[in-house]
């Protein structure tokens, strides 16, 4: 397998390149040069297998040229036993015909840990073979910071400095960073917003020169292929689960970053049957404006009761486009300069394939709390406001009743209690076993101002030799 940038200009790499390297060198983002497509028998032969053995199944295309498969199984059997939950990502039903797939039963109570926990293991299983050492650098609204620490906190060949907006973050998605002990681990709290910490990760990404010289940045963030190509299987689980190939299967997506269902669409274009695919977003409706009204652009970044969808600019979108305008990189390049200059439209063929993939709601915090007190009050199932928006976007859409519609539960409850609050509902949430004295813990950050230079100079100054 090898991967390409989106921008056209920038060498293929193998995917063990591919996972070191975040950003291709033109700035664009990695992908698979060619997808796998899995027939429908092929899909009907994964019914049955539980997620460590579906993720080799759809793993293994991408990464076979590097990792021998019985090391990929032995990764993936690592993984997956950090999951409280037997079945991994169960689907639990709300309605006649909806469900909701909990992707919180991982160490850190969150999505992005489906893929951090893999990709911490990959890091070391290839770093070790090449007796390298790298930094890692990323930047977090809330939930990749912990999952990032959590999945790389025991390699010993990494140093992790995560930043994120300094109090706009909930108080469990903080804790959950802060109160892990490592003399390899730095939480840097920006006096900016995620976008700032987002601008300063790819700024350092594109030069690299107050590293050490035998220094490497390495992505956390969805930049990184394999954040992407972890989260596919899930899709597959999901609609396997609710009769897939037989079944066409919709989903909900709570998104911001355009990550996580942009794996859904890969899943699609890999075999998978999917009907829709719904952009669930909040207040900043980056990717609503761009379905609604064709116009991609900035807009100030609002807080919300949903603080990991706080972005206004959809790094994944890029990855999107570039299939969208077939692949071409040089038009693509264009294009994202103007993006850098002001808001753009996309061309009409661009915007009428989107159309055909996508649909998508904007919900309010005042929705997003009335969906948590409904639900709650028609099945005791108990949201959090980003899976909250996922449910009121499913709801909202035209998705033929006969379809099941999967909605994405991103998060556990006990990681926003202020929502809960906010919706009405009395009881208190509580963190899982492993989490209950998380308030009790002590905590180690950095408060730094939004400046490239001072981030950067601690950086370089707290790397281990």
């Amino acid at each position: 397998m090898k991967y390409i940038s989106t921008r056209g200009n920038a060498p293929e790499l193998n995917f063990e390149q591919v996972l070191l390297a975040g950003l291709a060198a033109d700035g664009g983002l990695y992908v698979p040069k060619t997808l796998p497509r899995f027939s429908r028998e092929d899909i009907a032969a994964m019914r049955g297998l539980d997620y460590p053995a579906l993720a080799e199944k759809i793993i293994t295309p991408f990464v076979s040229d590097c990792i021998p498969q019985d090391d990929l199984r032995a990764i993936l059997a690592e993984t997956y036993t950090e999951f409280r939950h037997g079945a991994v990502a169960p689907l639990a039903q709300i309605e006649s015909n909806q469900w909701v797939l909990e992707l919180f039963h991982g160490p850190t109570l969150a999505f992005k840990d489906f893929a951090l926990q893999l990709l911490g293991r990959l890091l070391d299983y290839i770093l070790e073979r090449k007796h390298q050492k790298v930094v890692i650098l990323g930047a977090t609204s809330g939930d990749t910071g912990s999952a990032a620490i959590e999945g790389c906190k025991h390699c010993k060949n990494i140093d992790i400095f995560i930043l994120h907006p300094h109090n706009r973050v909930s108080d469990v998605q903080r804790r959950q960073m802060t109160t892990v002990q490592g003399d390899n681990i730095y939480n840097l709290a920006v006096q900016g917003n995620f976008d700032d910490c987002q601008a300063m990760v790819k700024a350092s990404f594109g030069d690299q020169h107050f590293l050490p010289d035998d220094r490497r940045l390495v992505a956390v963030n969805s930049i990184n292929w394999a954040r992407i190509m972890a989260q596919i299987v899930y899709y597959f689980y999901a609609a396997l689960g609710l009769g897939a190939p037989d079944r066409s299967v919709a989903f909900s997506v709570p998104t911001g970053n355009f990550g996580d269902i942009f794996a859904g669409y890969l899943a699609q274009q890999m075999g998978l049957p999917i009907e829709r695919l719904i952009i669930a977003t909040n207040h900043n409706d980056v990717l609503h404006r761009v379905m609604m009204t064709n116009t991609y652009g900035r807009q100030p970044l609002a807080h919300t009761l949903s603080p990991s969808m706080d972005i206004t600019v959809s790094s994944n979108f890029e990855r999107l486009l570039f299939d969208l305008y077939d692949r071409d990189g040089v038009a693509l390049a264009k294009l994202m300069q103007r993006f850098d200059e002001g808001d753009i439209s996309l061309s009409e063929s661009a915007m009428q394939k989107a159309r055909g993939l996508f649909s998508s709601h904007r919900v309010s915090d005042e929705e997003t709390c009335q969906q948590i007190a409904s639900t709650w009050r028609e099945c005791e199932y108990l949201l959090d406001p980003h899976s909250a928006i996922g449910v009121k976007a499913a709801q909202s859409s035209d998705v033929a009743p006969e379809i099941p519609m999967v909605i994405l539960a991103t998060a556990h409850p006990a990681k926003f209690p202020e929502a809960t609050k906010s919706a009405g509902l009395d009881q208190v949430v509580a963190l899982p076993e492993h989490l209950h004295d998380l308030f009790e813990r002590s905590e180690r950050m950095e408060v730094l101002p939004n400046d490239l230079a001072a981030v950067q100079a601690f950086i370089a100054s707290n790397i281990k030799a």
